[in-house]
């Protein structure tokens, strides 16, 4: 049969399930995902957050358990977030030696020393004001802040964390982390830089589970503003320039153009943050009937992968380990 017209035929790479299989250019693995846990003191402890259904803030008795079965769907990596019973302006608990990420660290890497340890740090979980540094005159001191957060990653490390990820937004946090991890001779554990982060309202759900909402004011301050972009090229580079060895971008959906950004403009492996709100509301809707959830989540992951994201970190970590293997 003839045709009169002249034109590219490019559905013929989808005419078959084996056929876009075989042209498809990104790729979510396994490998890919750092799997978020709240660690919380106490005993026998096991609390759904009510805002993140399936997720959960675990005591120390539940994390072996919790790490073997990560293991066994493939996961490699956790990042760990303290929720401590008592809290102060310092936020003495995220540096003392048996605070309680350090405590949850020791016991995987003691039990299940495969598995990859980032601690995230920062001192809003642990300061009784719920912002990531030190209080002057109703604003956050940047430079008293850079002590303590140093004296955090320090303590993380010494505990066997495989990689510090700082949170806080302070300037200077890279540089300042560097030098202290080196000077207590951890000069080859890297940082997983939080480079881009946004003043995002995506982040609601992560407070009530890490129990951090701050109690007056925003974090608008320390920061990024949602509408800059050029912004957070000079943030990545100065923590490139200062060390950081992964830049992270946070949120992930709602930035997909400022991870391609960094992704183009830098070397190190991007990392895009797939926060707690990006959860909350495919759950909501999932939950209601509303979308195909399995459909919704891998095509979501599946576009920060091809805006250039090496790693995700995601709360739909276990759940993609499962599609995939099935």
């Amino acid at each position: 049969m003839t045709n009169e017209w002249e034109f590219k035929r490019h559905r013929r790479l989808r005419s078959s399930a084996a056929m876009r299989s075989l042209v498809r250019e990104n790729h979510l693995k396994v490998d890919d995902f750092i799997y978020p846990i709240f660690i919380i003191e106490g005993e026998n402890i096991k609390n759904e957050v009510p805002s993140m259904p399936g997720i959960y803030q675990l005591s120390l008795d539940h994390v072996k358990a919790e790490m073997e079965e990560l293991q066994s769907l493939g996961i490699k990596a956790v990042m760990l977030f303290g929720v401590p019973n008592e809290k102060d302006e310092q936020g003495s608990g995220a540096f003392v030696e048996n605070g309680i990420v350090q405590q949850a660290t020791r016991i995987i890497k003691k039990e299940v020393p495969g598995m990859l340890v980032v601690a995230d740090t920062c001192l809003c979980e642990y300061t009784s004001h719920g912002h990531c540094g030190v209080i002057h005159n109703h604003d956050v001191d940047n430079d008293e802040s850079l002590k303590l957060l140093a004296e955090t990653a320090v303590s993380q490390a010494d505990a066997g964390a495989d990689i510090i990820a700082p949170s806080n937004m302070m300037d200077g946090f890279v540089t300042v982390i560097r030098q202290a991890l080196d000077e207590a001779g951890h000069q080859n554990i890297p940082i997983m830089s939080y480079a881009v982060k946004y003043a995002s309202a995506f982040y609601g759900p992560f407070r009530d589970a890490a129990d951090s909402t701050p109690q007056f004011g925003d974090r608008k301050t320390y920061q990024m503003d949602p509408s800059n972009r050029r912004e957070a090229l000079r943030e990545a580079e100065s923590d490139i320039e200062e060390g950081a060895d992964f830049l992270i971008v946070k949120p992930a959906l709602s930035f997909l153009d400022i991870v391609r950004d960094v992704r183009n403009h830098f070397n190190a492996p991007v990392v895009a943050y797939n926060v707690s709100g990006e959860y909350s509301m495919v759950k909501a809707a999932a939950m209601n009937g509303w979308v195909d959830e399995k459909e919704l989540v891998l095509e979501k992951l599946t576009a920060m992968k091809r805006s250039g994201a090496d790693l995700i970190i995601s709360y739909f970590a276990k759940d993609v380990a499962k599609w995939l293997q099935g």
